[in-house]
């Protein structure tokens, strides 16, 4: 299925599938970034654009990566990784403790957000470990953990050190939620295996985010695939989140989420998702807000704000109504619930829990950009069909 072609018999609509054919067509023929200084052929790497968490240094030969506040609350917090290739000679005046030997053959990943990644570089056979494999959607992967040759190395308190000892891979990829992460990351590097916190789920902006195979394409030795990778999804965004711009006339306000007992975690509008809402030409109705985190309000403020809602989205586990009655009747009441503007983002889920919308969707932005603007601006794309997102039905 080819997700960018909009099928439509308006001129707009025609010169829209256009741009995207020819956004298509130059990306796949040509490496060169919509920024020149993404990429420095002189040297075969690259530069970050717009990713806040990272930044890349070339020194005598190597590659020095530093992670800038890896988890919620960090405050000048740089934990700074050397990138040496095997082949090479290793330099006298680096300590071999802040040393990754590249490309790197094995890798145990906390996350599935830096699963997708890997698996745009082509480099599934190197996952050797995951956190939470019930929650893995991508299908290769799937039947790797499935055959037993990936295996569940836990999460937290509940890391299996000793398995990961077994498995003992080139890499650790951690994501920290607190500074008591860095406890647990101790404890690996006391078993001489390297660890790098990986802070790409902090990132506000969608191709910030994005941007984090960057990472990994260091890592593989894969720079200019996983720029070209990057550059391509840079352009495919910007077209569209243009396009957007030029032909909506008005933005729907848009509620999201869904209250866990009496508290609703609202999404700062600082956000990832209050970005790309707002690219999609929606008004998020706690757009005005900013924090590092997601903010709890009571059910009621929340409530209150949701009757100007127009649309409804990411609602959590919801797939019908009547789940959503079950929550709190109240909510049954809201204008967007009554004209049946709800959609969820949980299309592409596994029986067992795991959603493509946070494992490709992180390195693809641009497939839930347009999701979401074909949700509330059917006008300019027609038949669109949503490839994260459903409608949610009675």
């Amino acid at each position: 299925m080819n997700h960018s072609i909009i099928r439509s018999v308006n001129f707009i609509r025609i010169s829209f599938g256009f741009l995207l054919f020819l956004s298509f067509t130059l990306t796949g023929c040509s490496r060169k970034s919509v920024n020149d200084t993404l990429y420095n052929t002189a040297t075969g790497k690259y530069l970050i654009n717009r990713a806040q968490r990272i930044r890349f240094e070339e020194v005598n030969g190597y590659t020095k990566i530093t992670i800038i506040n890896p988890w919620q609350g960090a405050d000048n917090v740089n934990l700074v990784h050397y990138l040496v290739r095997s082949d090479s000679a290793f330099p006298s005046e680096l300590d071999s403790s802040d040393v990754i030997f590249v490309p790197i053959r094995s890798i145990v990943c906390m996350s599935t957000t830096h699963l997708a990644m890997i698996t745009a570089l082509g480099e599934d056979n190197s996952v050797s470990g995951v956190s939470g494999p019930g929650y893995v959607f991508s299908e290769s992967l799937t039947k790797k953990i499935e055959a037993g040759q990936v295996a569940d190395v836990g999460y937290d308190s509940g890391l299996n050190k000793e398995l990961i000892l077994t498995i003992s891979p080139d890499l650790v990829m951690m994501y920290g939620i607190g500074s008591e992460s860095a406890g647990y990351v101790g404890k690996i590097k006391e078993l001489g295996i390297k660890v790098i916190f990986n802070a790409d789920y902090l990132e506000t902006d969608p191709l910030g985010k994005a941007e984090w195979i960057k990472l990994f394409g260091a890592l593989y030795c894969k720079e200019e695939m996983a720029d070209s990778i990057y550059n391509s999804e840079l352009q495919k965004y910007d077209s569209l989140k243009s396009f957007i711009s030029e032909n909506i006339s008005e933005r729907p306000k848009i509620l999201l989420g869904l209250p866990y007992k009496d508290t609703w975690y609202i999404s700062p509008g600082n956000s990832f998702i209050s970005k790309i809402i707002s690219d999609a030409g929606g008004d998020y109705l706690w757009k005005d807000t900013e924090s590092s985190v997601s903010m709890p309000y009571g059910i009621e403020n929340v409530y209150l704000g949701a009757l100007k809602a127009d649309f409804w989205l990411n609602i959590g586990s919801i797939k019908s109504f009547s789940e959503i009655d079950a929550v709190d009747e109240r909510l049954t009441k809201l204008p967007c619930f009554v004209h049946g503007n709800l959609f969820n983002n949980n299309k592409r889920i596994t029986p067992k829990g795991g959603n493509d919308y946070w494992e490709s969707g992180t390195v693809f932005p641009h497939l839930i950009l347009q999701d979401i603007a074909a949700i509330i601006h059917p006008e300019i794309f027609g038949e669109h069909e949503l490839f994260f997102y459903q409608k949610i039905y009675k």
